[in-house]
């Protein structure tokens, strides 16, 4: 029987440095290298298990091993969305949208400064740990603001992500300490509008 993939942590495109002062790269090496691997590490761990239980015919706790699988894989697929739609500021990095992105984000909030300072307050009323991202709903070709808690809960069903910013204390609590804001306030100097386009138009072309 052919071997079965697993899960893998991806390699950044961009130095552990270039984020600074946003993001430092001592806080970068840990959130890549520690929290983002320990997710991967955390689904591979889960999938080899089950892979063991059918091949010795034994049986496994469903409830709690679907459970923590969906939480593990929510984290690598978040964090890998989030590398991608970071970017060195001034180097693809921060400054206002433009393209499609600015197009469907003017047409749904009324200005990107309205969208900003909407998104700004979903990632920081985000209770405990999780997650502020704009998504696409096909089914109203609109983009929709959600706070997703941990890694999976309240995500939309079908919705795709365009965007996401992590407001785990992970994030930011070496560099920030406890002020959250201060951080999201760094993130729009890094977003990465060209990545954010891509996806909105790979979706539309679909």
């Amino acid at each position: 029987m052919e071997e079965k993939k697993l899960y893998v942590l991806p390699s950044l495109s961009y130095e552990y440095n270039a984020l600074s002062p946003h993001i430092s790269e001592e806080l970068l090496k840990l959130h890549h290298d520690k929290h983002h691997a320990a997710y991967v590490n955390g689904a591979n761990a889960i999938l080899q298990k089950m892979d063991n239980a059918r091949t010795a015919g034994t049986d496994f706790d469903p409830k709690a091993t679907f459970k923590e699988l969906s939480f593990h894989i929510g984290g690598h697929v978040f964090h890998s969305l989030f590398w991608g739609n970071l970017a060195p500021a001034g180097k693809g990095g921060g400054g206002n949208p433009s393209g499609t992105i600015a197009k469907i984000v003017d047409e749904e909030y009324g200005s990107f400064d309205r969208f900003r300072k909407l998104f700004s307050q979903t990632a920081n009323s985000t209770e405990g740990s999780g997650w502020a991202a704009l998504t696409f709903c096909k089914g109203t070709m609109r983009p929709i603001i959600s706070q997703i808690e941990k890694h999976n809960t309240n995500v939309y069903p079908t919705f795709k992500l365009l965007m996401v910013l992590d407001v785990w204390e992970h994030a930011y609590y070496l560099d920030y300490k406890n002020d959250r804001g201060k951080f999201i306030e760094g993130f729009w100097s890094i977003v990465n509008w060209t990545e954010v386009n891509k996806r909105i138009d790979d979706i539309l072309k679909k």
